[in-house]
């Protein structure tokens, strides 16, 4: 038999015919094209989000390096929270070729035209910043010519609200400004910034006679330098450090400011590279399962090779040769095509960026999408593909093919390693971190291994509990879902993850808005007043009450640092601790108070509370508990406190749990009664009104009486996250979309798919009598039961992981509405439905022979 060996060899060590193979890898595809195609499309709309998502990182990058500069407008940037002491303010006036100072805070400002009151970021300039880029008015030269007269630069957003026209004025503190111009984009600052603080800049010389430069209040001091270009910033800054940690002052350069706007962005670019990973795992779904039936279809073929001499080694090339080229045809169509959506990625994410981006084509990133795509269509269609390996011509003879199973195949272990390996690998490049990428490889696998077991679950339910009493057509429908060659679980684990994730967007939403949306109960404020000096508390109070408002929290806040911790600095955690929150512990300026009885919202969970301080006895402090396990500290310790120049010892006496979705002021650390009281502090009251029009009356009397305080409408607040929560939202359906058309593409695959397979059962029909009518019928029942099966497991695996978010992470109560959950179940179930039945069509219509002819 020797001369029906038509097939190269590789005895005695001679090379295999590689031409060979692609020639028979391409003869054997003439007729499938088009299914293989289809298989390959499911990974072309994740290869497409990430290589948008990698294109818009390279970009992003490229854009702050080159716009660093008028993100921060200057060479360098000193900060501080507290006046500079008149030494450390020697150095600074000496600093520099040009310089600018800035005070910023927080105030509310009156439109006296509309009688109107907001919150806003008043910034006080002197001197020429920025250097680099500059603040964008209407007009153009007003950036310039409002530093030189009691004139404001007022933010858009605030024009618009107030209907405030350039030659209206305002009123800050205690000193009316004329608007000059209109602020449409200022160094470093994004949409939602201007929504949350809009900014309102008046000349420095001007901010003594507003009133609001007083002591107590809270006021970031700036100080904005240019250098030549001779000077080396960086080893100034070097230079300079000591003398900088010593007065407490911060610094930023251009540098600095690249690597922490580059670092804010990269958390933003990794969740969306993970969530296109999730569409691009979707796809490898529909990879896996596609080539599972192409090979089973094949099998006839396969042993007929391996009668005419093929070995299992050349018959398995063969087809890793044809998966190979698809899934490069698929990467290169899915590079392109993630190469045009980067050109909306910039307008989409406007409203998060400080810079403008470009929209250029970045071929590191194609080739990154298309490497990628390769791999993982190797990956995952190896597992079906090695079965090949064990079709013997002996398969010719018979009627089906039994796969080797899991355990007498040690191969297909190695293949499920790799592709857990990959997943892993991948996830650790996004996120840098062994902790999160093991949560997330393993959140993924957990949730395809509860899906797979819904579907083996249900599977199992439908064969044990078979309804025998049903009538013919539902009873043929319902078996659909257990026999051979069945769809349950690529589409219950495919179409059920898509689910899972878009509707678990939705609910997360859901949970972020109730936790902050308002009560109606009266105890429940939406007002509060801060920066309240010691001597207006009581006015205050009397002028509260007589609007018939309740008074219900008052509140002393004293502003200092820690400097030490169980006798070390932040020096000496910085030379040899890696506990970074530690180190910014002693960085950072705290907000605390002082009491003698915890609230409603405070729980003790370790030690005692102490409320008032015996003389001569030691001072305890009560931190919040998870804040203590982040700086490393615990019952015991002693922390140093420089609270406004007054160094101050105490030990942590107790830790204690806070509910901070309560509306009320909550504190990392609270002083018993005893001790802060001489401090320099300001009060926060908190009141609540039961109207807008009440709302704006007492804010007009507030500031007309009291222009220093300010005060947060919590309803604005609300209407402002709701907004942006919409924004964000969008993000990330926007790239959540991928995951639910990929799972489409899926869906309609894995239909054309088992058409293939329903040609023979359906034709079977026709010909012992079943009418058009009786096989559409079970068709739809068939794609019914699995519609509803994939969207119901995708459901309740998203109403699980959302209840686990609102109890464990958000600390709340979970309550899912249950009308657009129900109208997401109607419309993947219906979408499923339709599909299965557009797609059967040409079974229908045609003869049974005509069919089995073309077809089969």
């Amino acid at each position: 038999m020797s001369e029906l060996n038509f097939f190269p060899s590789a005895e005695n060590g001679s090379p295999m015919n590689l031409k060979w193979l692609f020639l028979m890898a391409w003869r054997d595809s003439r007729r499938n094209r088009s299914r293989l195609f289809l298989f390959i499309s499911s990974i072309i709309l994740g290869i497409a989000a990430l290589v948008a998502i990698y294109s818009f990182e390279h970009n992003l990058k490229k854009d702050i390096d080159s716009q660093a500069k008028s993100l921060l407008g200057a060479d360098l940037v000193v900060e501080t929270n507290k006046a500079v002491a008149p030494d450390a303010l020697k150095l600074l006036q000496e600093l520099g070729d040009e310089r600018s100072e800035e005070r910023a805070f927080a105030s509310m400002i009156y439109f006296p035209k509309s009688e109107g009151t907001r919150l806003v970021s008043v910034k006080a300039l002197s001197g020429q910043y920025p250097y680099y880029g500059e603040i964008e008015t209407s007009p153009a030269t007003a950036s310039r010519t409002f530093r030189e007269k009691q004139s404001a630069l007022v933010d858009k957003t605030l024009m618009l609200q107030f209907d405030a026209q350039v030659g209206d004025s305002i009123k800050v503190g205690e000193l009316t400004f004329e608007i000059s111009g209109v602020i449409n984009k200022a160094p470093g600052q994004t949409g939602f910034a201007s929504s949350v603080a809009p900014i309102v800049y008046i000349p420095l010389s001007y901010l003594e006679q507003t009133g609001l430069s007083q002591k107590g209040s809270r006021i970031s001091y700036n100080y904005y330098y240019k250098f030549s270009e001779s000077v080396d910033i960086k080893k100034l800054t070097k230079k300079l450090e000591p003398q900088f940690e010593k007065a407490e002052l911060d610094y930023e350069t251009i540098e600095s400011r690249k690597e922490n706007t580059g670092r804010s962005f990269e958390d933003l670019t990794e969740f969306l590279a993970l969530v296109g990973f999730i569409a691009l795992l979707l796809g490898c779904i529909g990879v896996a399962s596609a080539i599972h039936i192409y090979i089973r279809e094949k099998i006839n073929t396969i042993a007929i090779l391996r009668c005419l001499g093929a070995s299992a080694k050349q018959a398995f090339l063969i087809y890793l040769i044809q998966i190979i080229g698809v899934g490069l045809i698929g990467s290169i169509l899915g590079s392109l095509l993630g190469t045009l959506i980067q050109q909306v990625l910039p307008a989409v994410l406007a409203d998060f960026l400080p810079v403008k981006i470009t929209a250029a084509i970045s071929w590191l990133s194609i080739a990154q999408g298309i490497i990628l795509g390769l791999i993982i269509s190797i990956l995952f269609a190896l597992l079906p593909l090695v079965s090949v390996r064990n079709i013997s011509p002996l398969n010719t003879l018979r009627l089906s093919f039994q796969e080797t199973s899991l355990f007498k195949d040690p191969l297909k272990w190695l293949v499920y390693f790799l592709i857990v390996l990959f997943i892993f690998g991948f996830s650790y490049l996004q996120m840098s971190s062994l902790k999160q990428t093991f949560f997330f490889t393993g959140g993924v696998l957990a949730a395809f291994i509860i899906l797979a077991s819904l579907a083996y679950g249900l599977m199992w339910f439908a064969r044990r509990f078979f309804p025998s009493s049903w009538s013919y057509l539902w009873r043929q429908g319902f078996a659909n879902l257990f026999r051979p060659n069945n769809q349950t679980l690529i589409l219950v684990v495919s179409i059920g993850l898509g689910t899972a994730f878009i509707c678990t967007l939705f609910l997360v939403q859901g949970i972020l808005i109730n936790s902050v949306t308002l009560s109606s109960s009266k105890n429940q404020p939406n007002m509060i007043l801060f920066d309240i000096q010691s001597e207006q508390k009581v006015e205050v109070s009397n002028l509260t009450k007589s609007m018939d408002l309740p008074i219900i929290q008052e509140v002393p806040i004293v502003n200092l640092r820690i400097t030490e911790i169980n006798g070390r600095t932040a020096t000496d955690f910085k030379k040899d601790s890696l506990n970074k929150a530690a180190i910014r512990a002693l960085d950072r300026e705290f907000r605390v108070t002082y009491r003698d009885s915890l609230s409603d919202s405070e729980e003790i969970i370790e030690g005692e509370w102490t409320g008032k301080v015996e003389a001569g006895k030691p001072i305890y402090v009560s931190i919040e508990d998870a804040y203590a396990s982040r700086i490393g500290v615990k019952v015991g310790d002693e922390l140093k406190f420089n609270v406004q120049g007054a160094p101050l010892k105490a030990i942590i006496g107790s830790t204690r749990k806070v509910d901070w979705n309560r509306i009320q002021t909550n504190f990392l650390l609270i002083f018993p009664a005893g001790v802060l009281e001489n401090a320099p502090q300001f009060h926060v009251l908190l009141t609540q009104v039961p109207s807008d029009e009440v709302s704006a009356k007492y804010q007009q009397a507030v500031v007309r009486n009291f222009p220093n305080i300010s005060m947060i409408d919590l309803g604005l607040v609300l209407s402002v996250l709701d907004e942006i929560l919409d924004k964000m939202g969008f993000v990330i359906r926007f790239m959540a979309a991928f995951s639910i058309i990929t799972g489409l593409i899926v869906l309609i695959s894995s239909v054309l798919i088992s058409k293939y397979q329903r040609i023979r059962e359906s034709v079977l029909l026709r010909t012992i009598g079943a009418s058009r009518k009786q096989i559409l019928i079970i068709t739809a029942l068939e794609y019914f039961f699995l519609g509803a099966l994939a969207a119901g497991a995708g459901i309740i695996l998203s109403l699980g992981a959302s209840w686990a978010l609102a109890v464990f992470t958000f600390e709340t109560s979970f309550s899912p509405p249950l009308l657009p959950v129900l109208l997401l179940f109607l419309v993947i179930t219906s979408l499923t439905v339709f599909i299965g039945l557009f797609n059967s069509r040409g079974i229908l219509n045609r003869p049974p022979l005509e069919v089995l002819r073309t077809d089969v």
